[in-house]
């Protein structure tokens, strides 16, 4: 695998037989943006050609493993049409998609926090592995706006319907513990160990049946496969929505002034 420069917002590196994606975007705590959609497919598809590479394990630098979709560019986007809006939203759900159905075990390695759409790519990863303190959120509504990245999917399918309901009605922060008890988080390790406690795990599938362990992924896979695809599709409507309409000027300008907002 090609080598990317060391100010990349995504970078790519073989740890052994693990393919590790890190995202890399520090000074906001690795918010998310269009372009690294477009990175991160990439590497995908670099991984599942490479016969060696038998996993993936997703993570963040500086300690943060992702705080959602960047608002600089969620304001931008609300000046478009409402179509041109859920194309850059499809852009998102292209990245989801390949992370959810990869024929690879994907491991998510959660420091300090998985925030919005940060929350789907982890909660679209097979296995997650997340560090004591650390918490997972879906703010949506505090900008105005609904789940995207198959955020709803992931709450709806995975979890029961009030715990879902708290963190999608509320959009505070759970702690990771939290989700380990709901039986969606893995391993809750100590700070700092997340990334290491990953790549043993990495390791160890590494030593198994590949064949047998993708046959295995494609089993889960199935039986949620057409709702999680018919529930992107209204998310990506109704997030298109949402980001034009006046509850979302506020909740963004809010967030970006560093205000509570004014709804209603």
């Amino acid at each position: 695998m090609t080598q990317p420069a060391a100010n990349a917002s995504v970078l790519a590196h073989n740890h052994g037989p693990t393919c590790v994606l890190t995202l890399n975007r520090l000074d906001k705590r690795n918010a998310l943006e269009t372009a690294m959609y477009v990175q991160m497919e990439a590497y995908l598809d670099a991984a599942l050609a490479d016969p060696a590479i038998a996993n993936v394990v997703l993570t963040g630098a500086g300690n943060f493993f992702c705080s959602g979709g960047d608002l600089d560019s969620l304001a931008t986007r609300a000046a478009l049409p409402t179509q041109e809006r859920a194309a850059l939203i499809e852009r998102l759900h292209s990245l989801v998609r390949k992370l959810k159905f990869f024929p690879k075990p994907v491991i998510a390695a959660i420091e300090g926090g998985a925030a919005g759409a940060g929350a789907s790519l982890a909660f679209a990863a097979d296995l997650i592995v997340a560090a004591q303190g650390s918490y997972i959120s879906m703010a949506y509504v505090k900008a105005g706006l609904v789940p995207d990245g198959g955020g709803s999917a992931f709450l709806a399918l995975t979890l029961p319907h009030q715990l879902a309901a708290e963190i999608a009605l509320f959009g505070g922060r759970l702690p990771v513990e939290r989700f380990a008890a709901a039986g969606v988080v893995n391993r809750v390790v100590e700070q700092g160990t997340a990334l290491e406690a990953a790549l043993e795990l990495a390791q160890e599938l590494a030593a198994g049946p590949r064949e047998s362990q993708a046959a295995i992924l494609e089993l889960l896979d199935g039986p949620g496969r057409e709702l999680f695809e018919r529930q992107l599709e209204r998310e990506k409507q109704l997030m298109a929505q949402a980001l034009g309409g006046a509850e979302a000027a506020e909740g963004i300008a809010a967030f970006k002034g560093k205000r509570a907002p004014r709804f209603g």
